[in-house]
């Protein structure tokens, strides 16, 4: 079921729905979140890549047959929450290096690349929570401009 928050002068836009565990269902995800972003006048980039992400965390590393995943989009003043609930509270996820000949295991890399926060949190059992922000303005704060470890020009404090 999809719900959205009606939008009549409320400073709070909230999307909501719940999907199959399956490679479709986080597909879908992606595709209604930027539907939903477009409706709303927000960057696609780099929010519909995070969602694609955890979506597909979700149902690669949280599927439980017959429970669904549940993809929640909000904004509140300049940043947009992307939060992902599966039914694998046991299965917490952690940051780590995939080497050169990994098939996987870079997907939280990207994420934490591409937020400007990211996280994780248990939620009523068996559920977790994984959650990323990005801030929706258009132009970065002169001063969070800075030079990454790996040379780039990057936004935000450093990792």
């Amino acid at each position: 079921m999809i719900q959205e928050t009606p939008q009549l002068n409320s400073p709070i836009r909230n999307f909501d729905v719940r999907l199959s565990p399956t490679p479709r269902g986080a597909r879908l995800a992606r595709l209604l979140a930027t539907e939903q972003l477009r409706s709303w006048g927000l960057p696609l980039d780099p929010a519909a890549h995070i969602v694609a992400e955890l979506a597909y965390n979700a149902v690669t590393h949280g599927r439980v047959p017959g429970r669904d995943f549940q993809l929640v989009l909000y904004v509140i003043a300049d940043t947009l929450r992307i939060e992902v609930t599966d039914t694998r509270g046991d299965r917490m996820p952690r940051l780590q290096h995939a080497t050169g000949d990994d098939e996987s295991g870079r997907g939280l890399l990207l994420v934490d690349a591409l937020a400007d926060r990211w996280g994780a949190a248990e939620g009523r059992r068996p559920r977790k929570t994984v959650w990323a922000e990005i801030r929706t303005s258009s132009a970065p704060e002169p001063d969070s401009l800075h030079f990454g470890r790996r040379g780039g020009l990057s936004q935000g404090p450093p990792r």
